[in-house]
């Protein structure tokens, strides 16, 4: 991303981190809290927010005036709760009463629900005396965009009012610059010994083996009074909205192997806490802290990885994506007719124009993959009725396409920025140093990048074969346009010398010559022949891009590598899932097997949630990967990557017209030799599929089934 909207390596820095993997993170809906592992909101990155504002910059707890020392804590495994488990340091005197160290049991646990943060805070006394417990919170609300928490420089702010104190709670407001007044407000259960416009003063007395409870609410607009009764009946809601996201759809276990079973719920987890559902569906948002809103590109793709498991992800995305598309030309939004979104923002400087992403366009892939989703959807579901609905949309795009997508009518797709405001790079590697040629020099514009032409052939072949299932006259020219696109691509972006596709080619037509993985998005379309899929993907194979947790965004040895750089050789697991589903089409399921190990390693190693990326540095025997400071955590593509990479090793596909699942060729990683999908639902039909591996082969089994469903296993 250009450095003026990038996220600033020093974004995560307090007092007690030093990076987002340090972080704590809760959501719903358009409100999410990060914190660090006491639960305290300290500045840096971590905060409340909603719709892209910060409501509450500090909120840190005190017994006596010092930090609690930390126990244990952690977010339960469906992502609902928050707990941390602290004790006391020693307690001066108070009243003719200490109390010594490790007498005291805090424990603070949280959830979000209805875009508010519940709190409940229990003290026990586990002394043999009784105490005199003096507790404190420190809090604020400075009420910035979620840009300026990034490292975007803001020269002009609105006016932050004096906070309103009501007994038992606070009132904080701030009018922007756009006019808009925003508040929230801080709560406690109990009235404060002192209460003043940035810290709470309690004073318990808590008699030996007694417990007490100080409930706690933050969110938009006036609080509601907080005891007990309201915290758990909204932790309740809380819990079983969770339930019912994560019982959409299939489930994939991974037989006795108990990591590899974490892996897999820890992933389906992060998945429904970043799905919102919005009036059009459920969408995934891209990520904490930065990308918590919906992303046109990060959408489509994480619905595509859980397409075989819950189609109606993809439904939702679509959906959303649709009531967006854009209707007019527009330089600042980088849009044009039938273009779809890229990214939509409702902070403050968004909604002034200081950033142009209240509702942006600039993604050059998008509208190719929106089409191209549309097609996988149509395969998996058979739902024409959706497909139907969609259908001025989807020939909307693929006008863009056709009209506005070839600047300079060489029959490739192509960006360069409408204005000065926009993203210089509109690919899904959008950092402004990402795109280069051999010897590290940046193209002139128009570019057009290898794996758009890939996605846009994916297109046109999708929108052929919906069209001739709904009788579209049209249907024969757009796979004519596909198969074109097809030729063209193999004529100008192959290097022989290197067996390999260019990055993209530059205004003149000349070749961007960097080796990078942005060929392996072009095998997950199909667009290569088998010969030279083959060695691009022994190429992908070697070290040059294989670290050992993954594969590289760019080859090693090529200019500007950096193993340390947002797009220039970190490993994005969404890369390596996307270029592994690549080599499977061409029946590489032994490559996809070895990657798919190899993020497995690297999610032990994050507590088995993936990062958006990490430092593409070798792997070291007895060593971690590195982290990336300030990556999401949770991030949606992400964590969708397992589940694409099963459905690539397993060599399985759903043909809902034909009530058939198909299984071609399956393999299991190393280390796993069992695995189970239940419910899988096709057409009217249900079935489980039970995977196992014999004398060094891996069969399928059909366990239940219902409806009009076939298995047919073949290779």
């Amino acid at each position: 991303m250009d450095d003026a909207y990038s996220v600033q390596a020093t974004a995560a820095d307090t007092n007690d981190q030093d990076g987002l993997e340090t972080l704590m993170a809760l959501k719903d809906g358009d409100a999410f809290l990060v914190a660090d592992h006491w639960g305290d909101v300290k500045a840096g990155a971590d905060g409340l927010f909603e719709r892209d504002t910060r409501l509450l910059s500090r909120f840190v707890l005190a017994v006596g005036r010092t930090r609690p020392s930390r126990l244990s804590s952690g977010v339960t495994k469906d992502n609902v709760f928050f707990t941390c488990h602290s004790t006391n340091r020693p307690l001066p005197p108070m009243g003719g009463r200490s109390a010594p160290a490790g007498v005291l049991h805090l424990e603070r646990r949280r959830f979000l629900w209805d875009r508010r943060l519940f709190e409940r805070v229990r003290m026990v006394n586990h002394g043999v005396e009784d105490i005199l417990l003096p507790l404190t919170f420190e809090f604020d609300a400075d009420f910035a965009d979620i840009f300026q928490v990034r490292g975007t420089a803001r020269l002009q702010h609105g006016e932050i009012h004096p906070p309103v104190i009501d007994g038992r709670r606070v009132t904080f407001s701030y009018t922007g610059l756009d006019g808009v007044t925003r508040t929230s407000c801080l709560a406690f259960s109990e009235p404060p010994a002192r209460l003043s416009a940035n810290r709470a003063e309690f004073m318990f007395s808590l008699p030996r083996g007694r417990s007490l409870d100080l409930f706690v609410e933050c969110g938009l607009d006036a609080c509601e009074q907080p005891d007990e009764a309201r915290w758990r009946w909204h932790a309740i809601l809380a819990r079983l909205a969770m339930r019912r996201r994560l019982r959409r759809g299939a489930i994939v276990e991974g037989g006795r192997n108990q990591g590899f079973n974490d892996w897999l719920r820890q992933s389906r987890a992060d998945i429904a806490l970043l799905v919102t559902d919005l009036p059009t569906g459920p969408y995934p948002y891209a990520g904490t802290p930065w990308f918590s809103t919906p992303f046109g590109r990060d959408g489509i793709i994480t619905s595509w990885q859980m397409l075989w498991i819950d189609p109606g992800l993809a439904k939702g995305v679509l959906t959303y994506l649709a009531s967006r598309q854009a209707t007019e030309s527009n330089a600042f939004m980088d849009s044009a007719p039938g273009k779809i979104m890229h990214e939509t923002r409702g902070g403050e400087m968004s909604v002034l124009g200081e950033v142009p992403f209240g509702l942006y366009y600039g993604g050059v892939d998008t509208t190719c993959l929106f089409i191209a989703l549309a097609g996988a959807y149509a395969k998996r579901t058979n739902d024409y009725r959706t497909i139907r609905a969609l259908w001025p949309n989807l020939i909307a795009a693929a006008g863009w396409i056709r009209d506005y997508g070839d600047s300079n009518g060489d029959g490739l797709i192509d960006y360069a920025r409408a204005a000065d405001t926009g993203l210089s790079n509109q690919g899904w590697k959008d950092s402004e140093d990402s795109i280069f040629h051999a010897d590290g020099r940046f193209p002139k514009g128009p570019v057009a990048l290898l794996e758009v032409q890939g996605y846009a052939f994916a297109a046109w072949k999708a929108l052929a074969e919906m069209g001739a299932v709904l009788g579209d006259g049209r249907a024969l020219e757009w796979a004519a346009r596909s198969e074109a696109l097809r030729a063209l691509v193999e004529d100008r972006y192959w290097m022989e010398d290197e067996g390999f596709y260019a990055i993209a080619l530059d205004g003149d037509g000349e070749q961007c010559r960097a080796v990078a993985s942005n060929a392996g998005h072009l095998l997950f379309t199909g667009l290569p022949s088998h010969e030279r899929a083959r060695r691009v993907t022994r190429r992908m194979l070697t070290a040059e891009f294989r670290s050992g947790w993954g594969l590289r965004t760019l080859a090693k040895g090529q200019a500007r590598y950096n193993p340390m750089s947002y797009h220039n050789g970190s490993v994005w697991p969404h890369d390596t899932a996307l270029a592994a589903a690549g080599m499977a089409r061409y029946g590489e399921r032994r490559a996809v097997a070895m990657l798919l190990g190899e993020i497995y390693g690297s999610a032990a190693h994050f507590q088995m949630r993936l990062p958006e990326l990490f430092c593409g540095f070798v792997r070291e025997t007895g060593e971690p990967p590195i982290a990336y400071p300030v990556a999401c955590l949770p991030q949606a593509w992400a964590a969708g990557s397992v589940f694409l990479m099963m459905q690539s090793v397993l060599g399985l596909s759903i043909d809902a017209a034909e009530g058939l699942v198909e299984v071609n060729n399956p393999a299991l990683p190393a280390g796993l030799d069992r695995l189970s999908i239940t419910r899988l639902k096709v057409g009217d039909g249900v079935i489980d599929l039970h995977f196992q591996r014999l004398n060094g082969h891996v069969v399928v089994m059909p366990r239940e089934r219902s409806g009009a469903v076939n298995l047919r296993a073949t290779g």
